[in-house]
């Protein structure tokens, strides 16, 4: 069963007095994978913008815009139409022996190919991350799909969502400390901790869809806006998504956009502009997200 769904994304930044921009690179387009296919999809810019379309290194979708006209408004407006294949149950996929305990156990092609996802990327000065990953470990033969759940316990009970509108991503023991963050302090967070039990994660960026924006019940975290959350490599299940914010493990809700090593290389939008510093007002930004009906069909077909 697959999913047909629609996402419109604008943003809009405002300005005091006409400024001049710079070259901007966003990242709103849902990936072409196995569990997803675009139908179509556009972008447009309320200032005449040279469009280019592109992907990076990870194979994300990437859109660059140039401009040659000042204004005291930019607004960006992505649209997309597709196909999205959930997963209904991570259990449905069987994991290889090698994965079912901790630590899992990678081919050596899979850790020349996976290092850099395993590897901690993100500094722990004091071991607070490194223990608190430990403290998910009951023993030695401890399954794999048992700690994960526990991570998301967790954050489920004992942290507190911070919708806070500075730009960036807090550090792993910054999130842990004050046991509060964004949905992207949340995954990173995640990421390091799982990195630091040898199992391989990497940040993932994209859109999540709310059943209440279509009338159905309300209980998600970080819809009308991009969402962030964990992408984990299990031999037998694969790359299979995470969301600490949500408590999220399977389902049809994850539309990923940009897949990264660590926060920095998925930034959904960014460029310059040109002015004088008191002229930025702010921005907005509205994202919605909607299931156009059910397909049957299958990813091989």
């Amino acid at each position: 069963m697959a999913v047909l769904f629609e996402i419109e994304h604008t943003t809009t930044y405002r300005y005091a007095n006409p400024v001049t921009f710079g070259r901007h690179r966003a990242m709103f387009l849902p990936r072409p994978a196995a569990r997803g296919r675009l139908i179509d999809w556009s972008a447009t810019t309320s200032i005449p913008s040279t469009i280019r379309w592109t992907t990076d290194a990870l194979g994300n979708n990437v859109t660059e815009m140039a401009f040659s006209e000042a204004a005291k408004e930019l607004t960006f407006l992505f649209k997309a139409r597709g196909l999205h294949f959930g997963v209904p149950d991570v259990e449905a996929f069987s994991l290889e022996p090698r994965a079912e305990t901790v630590p899992v156990q990678y081919t050596p092609d899979e850790w020349n190919d996976l290092l850099v996802y395993i590897r901690p990327h993100a500094e722990d000065p004091d071991g607070t991350v490194a223990a608190w990953a430990k403290s998910f470990v009951t023993d030695n033969r401890d399954r794999t799909t048992d700690i994960l759940e526990r991570m998301l316990d967790g954050f489920r009970d004992t942290f507190t969502y911070n919708a806070r509108e500075a730009e960036g991503t807090q550090s792993p023991p910054e999130t842990l400390r004050t046991r509060s963050g964004t949905c992207r302090d949340y995954a990173w967070l995640m990421i390091e901790t799982l990195r630091r039990l040898g199992v391989a994660a990497r940040f993932v960026s994209g859109y999540l869809y709310d059943a209440a924006l279509d009338g159905g019940a309300v209980g998600t975290i970080g819809s009308g806006s991009t969402h962030a959350w964990v992408s984990v490599y299990l031999p037998g299940a694969g790359w299979t998504h995470y969301d600490p914010t949500n408590r999220l493990s399977a389902g049809y809700d994850l539309i990923p956009v940009a897949i990264a090593r660590h926060p920095g290389q998925a930034a959904p939008l960014e460029g310059s502009w040109f002015g004088n510093t008191g002229d930025y007002l702010g921005m907005s930004v509205k994202v919605t997200v909607r299931k156009l009906g059910d397909v049957s069909d299958s990813p091989g077909e």
